[in-house]
Protein backbone atom coordinates (compact mmCIF):
# COMPACT_ATOMS: atom_id res chain seq x y z
CA UNK A 1 0.00 0.00 0.00
CA UNK A 2 1.27 3.48 -0.84
CA UNK A 3 1.35 6.23 1.73
CA UNK A 4 0.75 9.58 0.07
CA UNK A 5 1.87 12.67 1.98
CA UNK A 6 1.38 16.25 0.92
CA UNK A 7 3.92 18.71 2.26
CA UNK A 8 1.71 21.59 1.12
CA UNK A 9 -1.02 20.50 3.49
CA UNK A 10 1.17 19.26 6.33
CA UNK A 11 1.71 22.17 8.63
CA UNK A 12 2.78 24.97 6.30
CA UNK A 13 1.14 27.93 7.97
CA UNK A 14 0.47 31.44 6.75
CA UNK A 15 3.05 34.13 7.37
CA UNK A 16 1.96 36.74 9.88
CA UNK A 17 2.05 40.41 8.91
CA UNK A 18 1.11 40.17 5.27
CA UNK A 19 0.63 36.43 4.67
CA UNK A 20 3.85 36.19 2.66
CA UNK A 21 4.74 32.91 0.98
CA UNK A 22 8.13 32.09 -0.42
CA UNK A 23 8.58 32.70 -4.08
CA UNK A 24 9.52 29.48 -5.81
CA UNK A 25 13.26 29.30 -6.41
CA UNK A 26 14.49 29.73 -9.94
CA UNK A 27 15.00 26.43 -11.74
CA UNK A 28 18.73 25.71 -11.75
CA UNK A 29 20.64 22.51 -12.17
CA UNK A 30 21.74 20.91 -8.89
CA UNK A 31 25.41 21.04 -9.83
CA UNK A 32 25.39 24.73 -10.82
CA UNK A 33 24.82 25.68 -7.20
CA UNK A 34 27.57 23.63 -5.63
CA UNK A 35 28.94 26.59 -3.72
CA UNK A 36 25.51 27.40 -2.31
CA UNK A 37 24.76 23.79 -1.50
CA UNK A 38 27.94 22.97 0.40
CA UNK A 39 27.69 21.92 3.99
CA UNK A 40 30.29 23.27 6.37
CA UNK A 41 33.53 21.30 6.40
CA UNK A 42 32.83 19.85 9.82
CA UNK A 43 29.55 18.22 8.65
CA UNK A 44 30.59 17.28 5.13
CA UNK A 45 32.19 13.91 5.83
CA UNK A 46 32.37 12.90 2.18
CA UNK A 47 31.73 13.84 -1.42
CA UNK A 48 28.98 12.23 -3.48
CA UNK A 49 30.42 9.64 -5.84
CA UNK A 50 28.15 10.85 -8.67
CA UNK A 51 28.23 14.67 -8.40
CA UNK A 52 31.34 15.25 -6.31
CA UNK A 53 29.26 17.59 -4.13
CA UNK A 54 29.25 17.33 -0.33
CA UNK A 55 27.05 14.70 1.29
CA UNK A 56 25.10 15.71 3.26
CA UNK A 57 23.96 18.99 1.66
CA UNK A 58 20.75 20.98 1.44
CA UNK A 59 18.80 21.49 -1.78
CA UNK A 60 15.22 22.44 -2.59
CA UNK A 61 12.44 20.70 -4.47
CA UNK A 62 12.39 22.00 -8.06
CA UNK A 63 9.22 20.28 -9.18
CA UNK A 64 5.71 20.99 -7.92
CA UNK A 65 5.16 17.24 -7.64
CA UNK A 66 7.79 14.58 -6.96
CA UNK A 67 7.61 10.92 -5.99
CA UNK A 68 9.68 9.65 -3.08
CA UNK A 69 10.59 5.98 -3.41
CA UNK A 70 11.92 3.33 -1.03
CA UNK A 71 14.98 2.75 -3.17
CA UNK A 72 16.95 4.30 -6.04
CA UNK A 73 14.90 3.13 -9.01
CA UNK A 74 11.43 3.04 -10.53
CA UNK A 75 11.08 -0.61 -9.44
CA UNK A 76 10.80 0.57 -5.82
CA UNK A 77 7.39 1.56 -4.45
CA UNK A 78 6.40 5.20 -3.99
CA UNK A 79 6.05 5.99 -0.29
CA UNK A 80 4.70 9.54 -0.69
CA UNK A 81 4.59 12.53 -3.02
CA UNK A 82 5.92 16.01 -2.33
CA UNK A 83 3.58 18.65 -3.73
CA UNK A 84 5.14 21.96 -2.62
CA UNK A 85 7.80 23.45 -4.87
CA UNK A 86 10.73 24.98 -3.00
CA UNK A 87 10.61 22.74 0.08
CA UNK A 88 14.11 22.24 1.54
CA UNK A 89 15.50 18.71 1.55
CA UNK A 90 18.80 17.29 2.76
CA UNK A 91 20.65 15.00 0.34
CA UNK A 92 22.12 12.14 2.39
CA UNK A 93 23.30 9.79 -0.40
CA UNK A 94 23.68 9.48 -4.17
CA UNK A 95 23.13 6.54 -6.50
CA UNK A 96 23.48 7.25 -10.22
CA UNK A 97 20.60 9.64 -11.04
CA UNK A 98 18.89 9.17 -7.68
CA UNK A 99 19.36 11.14 -4.44
CA UNK A 100 18.35 9.93 -1.00
CA UNK A 101 16.75 12.86 0.79
CA UNK A 102 15.45 13.69 4.25
CA UNK A 103 12.86 16.35 5.04
CA UNK A 104 12.37 18.58 8.10
CA UNK A 105 10.24 15.90 9.78
CA UNK A 106 13.01 13.30 9.40
CA UNK A 107 11.25 11.31 6.68
CA UNK A 108 13.45 10.06 3.89
CA UNK A 109 13.48 8.29 0.58
CA UNK A 110 14.87 8.36 -2.94
CA UNK A 111 14.04 11.00 -5.52
CA UNK A 112 15.09 11.49 -9.19
CA UNK A 113 17.91 14.07 -9.40
CA UNK A 114 16.13 16.45 -11.80
CA UNK A 115 13.42 17.03 -9.19
CA UNK A 116 16.00 18.85 -7.03
CA UNK A 117 17.50 22.33 -7.28
CA UNK A 118 20.66 23.72 -5.72
CA UNK A 119 18.83 26.97 -4.88
CA UNK A 120 18.42 27.16 -1.13
CA UNK A 121 15.24 27.34 0.88
CA UNK A 122 14.44 26.81 4.54
CA UNK A 123 11.56 26.20 6.90
CA UNK A 124 11.09 28.50 9.87
CA UNK A 125 11.25 26.43 13.08
CA UNK A 126 10.07 26.96 16.61
CA UNK A 127 6.89 27.01 18.65
CA UNK A 128 3.83 27.97 16.58
CA UNK A 129 2.69 30.32 19.34
CA UNK A 130 5.82 32.45 18.93
CA UNK A 131 6.47 33.89 15.44
CA UNK A 132 10.08 34.57 14.47
CA UNK A 133 11.06 38.19 13.67
CA UNK A 134 12.36 39.05 10.20
CA UNK A 135 14.69 42.07 10.55
CA UNK A 136 15.71 44.62 7.92
CA UNK A 137 19.38 44.08 8.87
CA UNK A 138 21.30 41.14 10.38
CA UNK A 139 21.02 42.57 13.88
CA UNK A 140 18.70 41.73 16.79
CA UNK A 141 18.14 45.46 17.38
CA UNK A 142 17.23 46.18 13.72
CA UNK A 143 13.67 47.03 12.71
CA UNK A 144 11.30 44.07 12.32
CA UNK A 145 9.77 43.94 8.82
CA UNK A 146 7.56 40.87 9.38
CA UNK A 147 6.85 38.04 11.77
CA UNK A 148 7.26 34.53 10.38
CA UNK A 149 5.12 31.76 11.74
CA UNK A 150 6.96 28.45 12.18
CA UNK A 151 6.36 26.16 9.21
CA UNK A 152 6.80 28.85 6.55
CA UNK A 153 9.01 27.98 3.57
CA UNK A 154 11.20 30.82 2.26
CA UNK A 155 14.05 31.24 -0.21
CA UNK A 156 17.46 31.68 1.43
CA UNK A 157 19.69 34.15 -0.40
CA UNK A 158 22.66 34.32 1.99
CA UNK A 159 23.87 33.32 5.45
CA UNK A 160 26.62 35.02 7.43
CA UNK A 161 27.59 35.53 11.06
CA UNK A 162 24.58 33.59 12.40
CA UNK A 163 21.98 35.33 10.22
CA UNK A 164 20.24 34.35 6.96
CA UNK A 165 18.62 36.61 4.37
CA UNK A 166 15.22 35.30 3.35
CA UNK A 167 12.96 36.35 0.48
CA UNK A 168 9.26 35.78 0.04
CA UNK A 169 7.23 37.37 -2.76
CA UNK A 170 9.48 40.37 -3.13
CA UNK A 171 9.82 40.97 0.63
CA UNK A 172 13.09 40.24 2.30
CA UNK A 173 14.89 40.44 5.57
CA UNK A 174 17.22 38.72 8.00
CA UNK A 175 16.42 35.98 10.50
CA UNK A 176 18.55 34.25 13.10
CA UNK A 177 20.14 31.20 11.47
CA UNK A 178 19.17 28.90 14.34
CA UNK A 179 15.48 29.61 13.59
CA UNK A 180 15.70 27.70 10.27
CA UNK A 181 15.75 24.11 9.01
CA UNK A 182 17.58 24.00 5.69
CA UNK A 183 20.92 25.54 6.65
CA UNK A 184 23.68 24.07 8.75
CA UNK A 185 24.78 25.75 12.02
CA UNK A 186 27.55 28.23 11.21
CA UNK A 187 27.15 27.75 7.44
CA UNK A 188 27.99 30.85 5.39
CA UNK A 189 27.27 31.59 1.72
CA UNK A 190 26.18 34.43 -0.55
Amino acid sequence: MREMRSIAGAGLAALLAGALWAAAPEAHAETLHATLAQAPAETAAERGRVTGLPVPRYVSLKAGRANVRRGPGTDFPIDWVYTKRGVPLEVTAESDHWRRVRDHEGDGGWIWHTMLDGARSAIVTGDRSEPQPLHDKPDEAADIVALLEPGIVASVRACKAGWCRLEARGHGGWIAQDALWGVYPGEEFE
